[in-house]
């Protein structure tokens, strides 16, 4: 069902995502699952309230995810003077 949903972020730098793009994603999300682009005003409360629990979710997951190989923290940014 959702084989469009594009990717948010490579998977070695889970702590890059900004709150834009985790937002952007949920969004992306209940629209798929409610097949609504836009939701009528009668739902806008319901299609809000899903967009919110899907974001914070995956801030969460987000949050908790490590990546075997990188230590938490760890950015993908040049030493200075790279």
């Amino acid at each position: 069902m959702c084989r469009s949903i594009k990717t948010l972020r490579p998977p070695a730098v889970p702590e890059e995502a900004t709150e834009a793009e985790i937002r952007a994603a949920a969004l992306q999300y209940v629209r798929k699952v409610s097949g609504f682009r836009a939701p009528a005003a009668h739902n806008r409360e319901v299609f809000d309230r899903a967009v919110d629990a899907v974001a914070a979710a995956t801030a969460e997951l987000l949050g908790g995810l490590e990546v075997r190989g990188r230590s938490r923290g760890t950015t993908s940014a040049l030493p200075d003077g790279a």
